[in-house]
């Protein structure tokens, strides 16, 4: 059974260098929003443990490296979310605290 290249921790590009279509850079970006923060993160702790444990190839650590920033901008992107939806939220408490003062 063929592993997929999320199962790997590569990402698609490892396909574009082998000769195969990969994903073009739309199609990751859409994909990689797919992702859950938990499941970003969770790779990317797999990922960072992998590069830390060494005995990888230049090719591979490479490989390991591009996902491990696909998946942090997938993190800060929903941590971005999260920060944006608790200032707004934070912001109409303060209005309708001031409405009540007034």
């Amino acid at each position: 059974m063929a592993k997929t290249d999320e199962q790997t921790g590569q990402s698609g590009q490892a396909g574009q260098r082998d000769g195969q279509a990969g994903p073009t850079d739309g199609q990751s970006a859409r994909a990689e929003t797919t992702l859950g923060y938990e499941q970003a993160r969770d790779e990317l702790v797999e990922v960072v443990r992998r590069l830390e444990a060494g005995g990888t190839s230049l090719e591979e650590s490479l490989a390991l490296w591009e996902r491990g920033e696909e998946l942090a901008k997938v993190c800060r992107h929903w941590l971005e979310g999260a920060r944006a939806r608790l200032d707004a939220a934070l912001a109409e408490d303060e209005a309708a605290e001031g409405a009540e003062g007034a």
